[in-house]
């Protein structure tokens, strides 16, 4: 046996090498032809999974096809801000590596390639039929160990720098192929394999996955490093539950060689894989639950949506551009409203989309301290979407959009339904009224509140988020976030509570988290999504109003009531005082509006931020983490434009101090009324796992609004038309017996 092992990790070391070795290497071959990540061989560059994950041959499931897939090779561009197309990047690409930067023989990446958006006047005076502004594309490249800011401009071939190489603290996103490389690095060093085997576990078992490692000075400074930690796969798909813990691996990202490696986790078992797989066809239907019918929402007269020009959305009273992005997920652009009394298409939005998201680990221990992921600017939130699976993930009534993305060298590939489109009726009301009995009126009015929903969805590594943008027909959109996928897990010695260590106090030992099963601790944890939200609202120059509840005491005699609420109204003069904190006990609205623009009483005209259910990061300011994750320690912001000032946690997130954030801009305490104007939404979620997590979790949402406030004269729905029975399809139903 010893022999057998001995030359399977002589195999294991010298294969682990030679992959390496490939994949490092800079990219001088120039692939011509599209990258289809539904072909297996390009799966690397499509999904940031191992490809030891996919040791498994797949089940060919009979799922429905989507019909809106085309050959994405001929698209054009017809709208200023529609992405990059695939004769663009492969332009690109060829322009980029013929300039002296890539020709002397240098290793070389590029960890961005996306549209260098016109400039903001241009944009909103651009209207369909007019030729387009100059196609350019914005480029961050990684050469040797430099990283540079490049401008190519599509049309004339010329390459522009910005303070190239860059000197700041931190690093691009990393690309997927660097991901992929790092999963095989731990096993090309002898003392990682050593201490694998000393465990009792077959190398082939195991998978390690990369984790950005934050940046808390000493081994993190002035080299790009990452972190990682593996799992076993072994009886189970669902391998987060089995964590080698205490083994972690650190990597130099630029020459995929291992630093470190940290092995505190010895005496802790790996838990077993017993009831961890979720798959259906591993599961056993069992119990009195009663089996859900299939449910569909029917159209028979097609759907109310087009999409123009392939990126462009019209529905009911809403049009808007969207498209894809490597790192924000979607982006909505020039999002106007059909105004009913008017006959006018109002701005509402000039560009939203997801900015960043901090996920911080409450366990400060050797192994886990590092982990507070900024899971846009380090892993790419657009880069780790899915395929999104129709009728699951969308309804049989949704039309998909793919994404066109570009490799570390350039190769565009398409993510295919990436993003879904569909309209969605959950039996919900749009305005209603029914008059008593008494007033001898037999009204009963109602309207049923159909909406318009943009979904996709990123599973960055374990966790899967849930990006929906709804539109109604009243003018009100929400931005909903849904959490899902697998929880991060610590293995530990205990199978039970009553195992739990408790000091002379009774006190029991700190878990950092919820035992789940047996030898599976689930860590407690925060996620925030902030949102960068562009209002127009009837154009650009907007102000930032908060609206205050106030108690007000009366005079006495004036009134049998002792108190009433009043609101005060307080334009934000700079951007300290757009610096909201949510209270319950300072309740307040917000709104931006447009002063320059009055209804027809006198009201400025102005749309809301409508805060739901949210949480506030309570991390010590100075801790490395919450530094890095500054734009959290308030709900909301108010910025001036500025298009360099689009990610809260800075253009180059990884490894960066956070000396480029949100909070660094805002505290610059520039003027914000009357201005071209940015808000920014964090919308945060505690998470404290509990078994039901286990070993998968079901959805937990919430959202936020921007509603129309004063921008009608009046309803802008009340014109809309209730359903009858004649419009509607009619459906065989089987009977229904207790």
């Amino acid at each position: 046996m010893e022999q057998k092992a001995f030359f399977r990790l002589i195999f294991l070391i010298v294969t682990a090498g030679l992959i390496i070795s490939f994949t490092s290497t800079n990219f001088s071959h120039r692939p011509t032809r599209l990258l289809d990540c539904t072909d297996a061989s390009f799966s690397p560059l499509c999904a940031s999974r191992n490809f030891l994950f996919n040791k498994q041959e797949p089940k060919h499931d009979p799922k429905p096809k989507t019909k809106n897939h085309h050959d994405h090779a001929s698209d054009t561009p017809n709208h200023p801000l529609d992405p990059l197309t695939v004769m663009e990047i492969n332009k690109v690409r060829s322009i980029l590596f013929s300039h002296a930067l890539f020709t002397s023989g240098t290793p070389h990446a590029l960890h961005t390639v996306v549209l260098e958006e016109p400039d903001k006047n241009l944009v909103r005076l651009w209207e369909k039929g007019n030729p387009l502004p100059p196609r350019k594309a914005s480029v961050i490249a990684r050469v040797g160990l430099d990283t540079h800011v490049l401008t190519v401009d599509i049309s004339t071939g010329r390459v522009e720098s910005e303070n190239s190489p860059v000197n700041v603290s931190g690093y691009p996103m990393m690309t997927i192929e660097e991901m992929n490389d790092i999963t095989v690095v731990p096993f090309s060093n002898a003392d990682f394999n050593r201490t694998i085997l000393s465990r009792g576990v077959n190398l082939t078992d195991v998978i390690c996955f990369p984790i950005s490692c934050g940046w808390f000075g000493n081994k993190e400074e002035n080299v790009r490093v990452i972190k990682s930690q593996c799992f076993l796969t072994q009886g189970t798909a669902n391998f987060y539950m089995r964590p080698i813990e205490g083994l972690t691996i650190l990597i130099d990202l630029d020459t995929k060689q291992v630093i470190e490696i940290s092995d505190t986790g010895r005496a802790i078992p790996i838990p077993g894989s017993t009831n961890t797989d979720y798959r259906f066809e591993k599961l056993v239907t069992t119990g009195k639950t009663r089996v859900l019918n299939p449910i569909s929402i029917e159209q028979p007269r097609g759907p109310s949506f087009v999409i123009e020009d392939n990126h462009m959305v019209k529905w009911a009273n809403w049009e808007f551009h969207l498209k894809p992005d490597p790192r924000a997920g979607v982006v909505l652009s020039r999002v106007r409203v059909h105004d009913p009394d008017t006959q006018e298409t109002r701005d509402v939005m000039y560009k939203g989309f997801v900015s960043e998201l901090f996920v911080p680990y409450m366990d400060p221990s050797d192994a886990w301290y590092f982990k507070t992921y900024m899971d846009a600017g380090e892993y790419g939130f657009g880069l780790q979407a899915m395929p999104l699976v129709p009728l699951n993930d969308c309804p049989r009534n949704a039309v998909y959009m793919d994404g066109i993305f570009a490799a570390a060298d350039g190769t565009p590939f398409v993510r295919e339904n990436m993003v879904c489109i569909f309209e969605s009726y959950a039996g919900d009301i749009g305005w209603r009224h029914s008059e008593s009995p008494i007033t001898g009126l037999p009204i009963r009015e109602v309207r049923p509140k159909v909406t318009l929903v943009v979904r996709m969805v990123a599973s960055v590594g374990n966790y899967d988020y849930i990006i929906d943008y709804e539109f109604q027909t009243d003018g009100l959109i929400k931005a909903k976030v849904g959490l899902s996928g697998i929880l991060m897990v610590k293995g530990t010695t205990y199978q039970n509570k009553n195992q739990v260590e408790k000091d002379k106090d009774g006190n029991e030992e700190e878990l950092h988290g919820t035992l789940l099963s047996e030898n599976v601790i689930g860590v407690i944890h925060d996620h925030y999504v902030t949102f960068y939200l562009d209002l127009d609202v009837d154009g650009p120059d907007n102000s930032f109003v908060k609206v205050n509840l106030k108690r007000q005491e009366t005079e006495p005699g004036e009134s049998p009531r002792k108190s009433y609420l009043k609101a005060v109204r307080n334009i934000a003069k700079t951007e300290k005082d757009g610096q909201i904190k949510l209270s319950l006990y300072d309740p307040s609205e917000y709104h931006v509006i447009n002063s320059g623009k009055t209804t027809r009483v006198g009201n400025p005209t102005g749309y809301k931020v409508v805060p739901r259910a949210t949480a506030a990061s309570l991390l010590d300011h100075d801790d490395p983490p919450q530094k890095r994750g500054a734009f959290t320690n308030n709900q909301i912001w108010v910025t001036p434009y500025n298009k360099s000032e689009q990610w809260a946690g800075g253009l180059f997130t990884y490894q960066s101090h956070g000396d480029d954030t949100l909070a660094v801009w805002s505290d610059r305490d520039r003027d914000i009324e009357n201005k071209d104007i940015v808000v920014w939404y964090t919308l945060g979620f505690h998470h404290i796992p509990c078994q039901e997590d286990f070993p998968i979790m079901p959805t937990v949402s919430s959202s936020f609004d921007l509603k129309p406030t004063n921008f009608f004269e009046r309803n802008p729905i009340l014109r809309a038309a209730p359903n009858y029975e004649h419009d509607l399809p009619v459906c065989g139903v089987q009977s229904v017996s207790a």
